[in-house]
């Protein structure tokens, strides 16, 4: 499945990638289907920094049925390698259940225009059933597919949110002093 979605946020293209790269952990209350975000290292390496992010889902999920999930169906990992020159950010989603059947990577460019910034996200969503281990060979078709279903409802809105997020922390932030991680 390709991912496709695009976000306009009405900020200078500088101060809404530095968003995005800096204060990713202070976005959580602006998704509502992330519990948190916490952040696990920062190398910069020939002009690129990288990031890695541990991402645990699953906040608006009644505690009741989180009960009968296991908690790998709702958390991933980010890591993300951002090139300042280009504004852009690569990133590869590895999923804490079926890792090996799960392929989730894309690029995120940060463009400027006359009203602000806008955010293109373009990836791959592959889920490979061969490498659905433990599960009946006839199923793995299924769980494949509700997997890719599962993940597809997520990415989207999860971006979708983000990006409202990152205005709406914009805003607030304009009446102080914008706070900086400093991973």
């Amino acid at each position: 499945m390709l991912i496709s979605i695009d976000a306009h946020i009405p900020f200078p293209r500088s101060l809404v990638y530095a968003t995005y790269r800096n204060n990713l952990t202070d976005l959580v209350p602006y998704m509502s289907k992330v519990r948190q975000i916490q952040f696990k290292s920062r190398q910069e390496q020939d002009g690129l920094l990288h990031l890695v992010h541990e991402w645990y889902g699953g906040a608006n999920v009644p505690a009741v049925a989180r009960a009968f999930l296991s908690e790998d169906l709702l958390n991933w990992t980010e890591e993300s390698i951002w090139n300042n020159s280009e504004y852009t950010n690569t990133w590869h989603i590895r999923t804490h259940f079926f890792t090996e059947a799960v392929y989730c990577r894309g690029k995120n460019h940060f463009l400027e225009d006359d009203k602000g910034t806008v955010i293109q996200s373009r990836g791959e969503l592959i889920i490979d059933p061969q490498q659905i281990k433990g599960t009946p060979q006839q199923l793995t078709a299924v769980i494949a597919r509700i997997v890719e279903n599962s993940l597809t409802k997520q990415i989207t809105p999860n971006f979708q949110q983000m990006s409202q997020g990152v205005c709406e922390y914009l805003k607030k932030s304009q009446g102080g002093e914008m706070s900086r991680n400093n991973y």
